[in-house]
């Protein structure tokens, strides 16, 4: 979907883009409910009832009601920033130091043809120091901060980020609890740590699947087939908890239930992390 190169210092790098991922929405059409014909979307001016043509639509900007700057393309264009084909790298980060509430949407950087060796450099050049380069790039005539960082399968991943003032701070949450609500006894603590390591495994993203998208699809064949489908009810809604430490021994002793229902089970094992070589060294 694009291409150009990374650029960092005097080295650059050839590449090309492309999406990480491919989203499974479930898309519907607006219908007419009498008809079943597909509504037709128009622009109306309230004040008039009339239709307006879409040349005669302008881009304005509401500063209070009803009050509007209108910017035209010309204005805009003049703003947009430098064509470029280069991702500029800024700075090298630490993996950690990113939370990943600043990452928007990831692509994966392939090299371009002839440019296997300097990006194999930089490739295990990032994983050896274990960082993330930071950059900005023009994607679609819009500037954008990026991560990139190794991905497993020798690969370079490029993410989007949010900009730290996209970013909303807890500390804005009106029905954040203040610090004396949240804690909690050392037997509680503890109960809960062993609830966890109970239910703790390897991460493994196949598992995990959209139940949700699957039911409307079997839903949508269903009724193409002519089947008239019963509505549920309403799911009830969850009770309180009472007590929070009878919650959690009822908890563990229903996860010490199901292991002996299903035999003998040893404790989960971690898989030792790799060690890193720089570690290594020194």
């Amino acid at each position: 979907m694009w291409s150009g190169a990374i650029s960092f210092g005097l080295v650059n790098v050839p590449v090309k883009l492309y999406s990480a991922v491919n989203r499974k929405t479930v898309r519907f059409h607006q219908l007419s409910g009498k008809t079943g014909h597909r509504i037709a979307q128009k622009r109306v001016d309230p004040t008039t009832g009339d239709e307006v043509a879409y040349e005669d639509i302008v881009k304005g900007y509401e500063l209070s009601k009803e009050r509007y700057v209108v910017i035209t393309p010309d204005e805009l264009e003049a703003l947009d920033p430098e064509k470029s084909r280069t991702i500029d790298i800024e700075d090298f980060v630490d993996l950690g130091d990113i939370d990943p509430v600043y990452y928007d949407h990831p692509y994966y950087l392939v090299p371009d043809k002839g440019a296997a060796k300097a990006y194999g450099l930089l490739l295990n050049a990032m994983r050896e120091s274990d960082k993330v380069a930071v950059a900005r790039v023009v994607l679609r005539s819009k500037e954008q901060l990026v991560a990139i960082r190794p991905a497993p399968g020798d690969v370079l991943m490029m993410e989007t980020m949010i900009f730290a003032d996209e970013v909303v701070p807890p500390d804005q949450i009106e029905d954040l609890p203040d610090a004396k609500e949240l804690k909690a006894s050392d037997r509680e603590l503890k109960m809960a740590q062993q609830l966890i390591d109970s239910l703790s495994s390897d991460f493994e993203p196949e598992k995990y699947r959209d139940e949700y998208r699957e039911k409307v699809l079997e839903l949508i064949e269903r009724k193409a087939a002519g089947e008239e489908i019963a509505v549920q009810p309403e799911a009830p809604q969850p009770k309180k908890v009472p007590d929070l430490m009878a919650a959690l021994e009822a908890s563990l002793a229903a996860v010490k239930g199901d292991s002996v229902g299903n035999g003998p089970s040893e404790p989960k094992q971690k898989k030792p992390a790799p060690r890193r070589k720089a570690a290594a060294k020194k």
